[in-house]
């Protein structure tokens, strides 16, 4: 059951970050958002498991950066805190490791900051900003992240709420831009891709139902419209794949696709 609902917070329509808490077990949701997350099980049955396979993806990418030496994360639409948040993942491995999220929704900030608590060697920020102010995020996440030095760029599950192509690589390209030499681009994003495990016209129908229910604006991109995000970085093996199939852990069965597609780019 959802907590009272902070003052000036619309709980009557669904939203996004509310439903993928909900996918993944949190109680930061309302009535809206648990029958439009039910409406896209309806739809996809297996988004709650691609929830949590993106999730599992973060950490590996958060490891990869430390394990490149960055110790700079700049996490966009980085969603209500639940289990193993940037911060953590990060910080766990470099103590000394700063983080600075950035969210549009008021309900997600005011959770960050109750909630998640730095590392005392790191430093953990929170920035309401939008995705499509690029230039005003950067000014002030530079307050904390030294943008001389590599960072991490995090832009997962967030893109997919920009629905014009153009103007969604526009803003991938403007967030770059400045990141020095050494810095990783990591996006995940819903995908319509169609397999022998998935099914890309399930996914366009539950995309439109979240959309009808008046969700947040939300689109599914194909295998290739994820990897034009990655123009101008060197992308790391294996490319643009289900993000559980993104260097995985190893183990005897190999983990299925999921509707979530996920890259790594090295910006040189």
């Amino acid at each position: 059951m959802s907590q009272e609902p902070p003052s000036g917070i619309d709980t009557s329509v669904p939203h996004s970050a509310r439903i993928w808490d909900y996918w993944l077990g949190g109680k930061d949701n309302y009535r809206a958002d648990r029958e439009a997350g039910d409406e896209v099980i309806r739809h996809v049955p297996g988004i709650a498991v691609s929830a949590r396979q993106d999730r599992a993806f973060l950490g590996r990418a958060v490891r990869l950066a430390v394990s490149r030496g960055i110790r700079q994360f700049l996490d966009l639409g980085s969603g209500l805190p639940t289990v193993d948040n940037t911060h953590e993942a990060a910080q766990r491995l470099a103590p000394e490791a700063r983080v600075v999220y950035v969210d549009n929704d008021p309900l997600v900030l005011t959770h960050a900051r109750a909630l998640l608590s730095s590392h005392p060697h790191g430093v953990t920020e929170y920035l309401q900003a939008d995705l499509r102010e690029p230039e005003l995020i950067l000014r002030d996440a530079a307050q904390t992240l030294d943008l001389r030095e590599p960072v991490a760029l995090l832009l997962l599950g967030v893109l997919n709420h920009i629905l014009d192509d153009d103007e969604a690589r526009d803003i991938v390209r403007r967030l770059r831009a400045p990141l020095a030499p050494g810095s990783l681009l990591v996006i995940s994003h819903t995908c319509d891709h169609t397999s022998d495990t998935l099914d890309g016209e399930a996914m366009r129908r539950a995309v439109r139902s979240v959309m009808e229910r008046g969700g947040t604006p939300i689109t599914a991109r194909s295998q290739a419209g994820i990897a034009a995000f990655f123009e101008g970085t060197e992308l790391l093996e294996p490319g643009v794949v289900s993000c559980s199939q993104w260097r995985p852990a190893p183990s005897a069965q190999p983990p299925e696709e999921v509707p979530h597609f996920a890259g790594v780019g090295l910006i040189g």
